[in-house]
């Protein structure tokens, strides 16, 4: 199968070209396209030929898409309007990750596949508007919400992610503040890589929850995070109300793997397992931490 990442330099990117080393694949950086280039991707996938497209490239600073929302919507809403039209006319299928974030974190529990969107902010939005030309342009596609991304590359300085955050705090010895009324399903990207290979070979196309099991507040993952690290910094939970960020956020936007569970597919372990397995893997690249 030729399998074609783009983003392939990225977090999730970077695993999923582990994944699928053993296909015929074609790993592209935003060097090699720029997916806000209707021309450019055309050309690349009139090239290449793909079978399959995966596309990680997203815009996915949630408090500056506050501020700088027409670059939200170029990559995350036009971007992939530009994929769905080049997979279209190449006859390719289109796997294309989106966000918890589309939901408004009022249901209180988690959520499915089929239950209505209702984003909060510029980000959420900008990623449903992309999920609607997937739909609606391609007849075969994955579209595949995912939530709180942590992956090795990211912890090798290609853009970082929270828990290698959390990690340079308290190595720095500052003191940590983390919500704690926030609730999401943090999400390792190997282990979401792996159920992407899983469910691509299937062809039951369509929308999917992807993320690990089990839900935790911020400050809950944050604990986690300095457990398994043997870390004591001074860490205190705070209220979102309390903290300083410009995009309204979900209180508590868990999603439930239901689509994957009725096919008998979700391979997906719990986010603690998941976190576990990152910070022993984290180890080979960061050795000089112990």
């Amino acid at each position: 199968m030729k399998v074609m990442v783009i983003g392939a330099n990225g977090q999730l990117g970077s695993d999923l070209v582990k994944v699928f080393a053993d296909h015929e694949l074609i790993p592209l950086t935003h060097r090699d396209v720029d997916i806000c280039e209707p021309v450019g991707v055309r050309a690349v996938l009139r090239r290449y030929q793909p079978e399959i497209v995966i596309n990680t490239a997203a815009y996915h600073k949630v408090d500056e898409c506050e501020v700088n929302a027409d670059r939200a919507f170029a990559v995350n809403t036009l971007g992939v309007r530009n994929l769905a039209l080049a997979c279209r006319e190449r006859d390719a299928v289109l796997v294309h990750f989106s966000t918890d974030y589309v939901f408004d974190g009022r249901k209180g529990s988690a959520y499915v596949e089929t239950d209505l969107p209702n984003p909060i902010n510029v980000y959420g939005v900008s990623k449903l508007a992309g999920e609607f030309f997937v739909k609606y342009l391609l007849d075969r596609y994955f579209i595949v919400r995912t939530s709180g991304l942590f992956g090795v590359a990211g912890s090798s300085g290609k853009g970082g992610n929270f828990v290698e955050l959390m990690l340079r705090l308290a190595r720095e010895g500052r003191a940590i503040r983390v919500v704690d009324d926030q609730v999401l399903s943090p999400t390792y990207t190997m282990d979401l890589a792996h159920q992407i290979r899983a469910l691509i070979q299937t062809d039951r196309y369509g929308l999917y929850h992807v993320t690990s099991h089990g839900a935790c507040s911020w400050y809950q993952f944050t604990v986690k995070i300095f457990g398994l690290a043997g870390l004591s910094p001074s860490l205190s939970p705070q209220t979102t109300a309390e903290s300083v960020a410009r995009a309204t956020r979900p209180a508590h936007s868990e999603l439930e793997n239901a689509a994957l569970q009725r096919l008998g597919l979700d391979q997906m372990r719990r986010w603690e397992e998941g976190l576990a397995a990152y910070m022993e893997a984290r180890r080979a690249v960061h050795p000089e931490e112990g």
